[in-house]
């Protein structure tokens, strides 16, 4: 899975062949059939695969009572994973590839325990429920979506990007810091003074 996703990430879906990814690991062709009926079952079990690493490294966010502090912390591990696993990150969510059927996928839909998206609408919803957001938001599944398209702006950038010498980057943690706080306080009901 790992030669697949070095294929698919470098070369591109047309590089990912059965026969390649067997001559990269010293198989036969034929052996990885065993495994996986064919190309798009292959790339379909290393996205899954994927998508569940990253699930499982977010899980600890849901162990954090405070809505607040809970949705801080999930934008702040999904980053951090990404930084951590450019090449996981790249294969789940900056290469195209086939759409991937829900009901072909190993991973659960909507199961927070498998599934990193369910697991970004439950954190925004309960901090939604908890009335953290400007009262003019009512869509939670909008909300959620427009903070992961920050992330993944953040994310995308800094791996594709971060050595190029035309940029005088800052230093990603304060870009991060920047990101999360526009995002929070973008969408956070203005405090009440007594």
């Amino acid at each position: 899975m790992d030669a697949a996703r070095e294929l698919f990430i470098h070369q591109g879906i047309e590089a990912v062949t059965m026969r390649a990814v067997a001559q990269r690991v010293g198989y036969t062709a034929t052996s990885l059939y065993l495994y996986f009926s064919d190309k798009e079952a292959l790339i379909r079990a290393v996205v899954d695969a994927d998508v569940l690493k990253l699930a499982q490294s977010l899980k600890s966010t849901f162990e954090i009572r405070d809505p607040l502090q809970r949705f801080l912390q999930f934008g702040q591990h999904y980053i951090e994973f990404a930084l951590k696993y450019p090449n996981h990150y790249r294969m789940m969510f900056m290469t195209p590839h086939p759409p991937l059927a829900p009901e072909l996928s190993s991973i659960e839909r909507h199961n927070p325990e498998q599934d990193a998206y369910a697991q970004l609408i439950e954190v925004v919803t309960s901090a939604w429920q908890a009335g953290i957001f400007r009262p003019t938001l009512t869509d939670p599944v909008l909300i959620a979506q427009t903070v992961w398209s920050a992330m993944h702006g953040l994310c995308a950038l800094h791996i594709n990007m971060c050595d190029d010498a035309w940029i005088n980057w800052r230093p990603v943690e304060s870009r991060m810091q920047a990101m999360v706080n526009m995002c929070t306080y973008g969408f956070l009901k203005a405090p009440t003074h007594e």
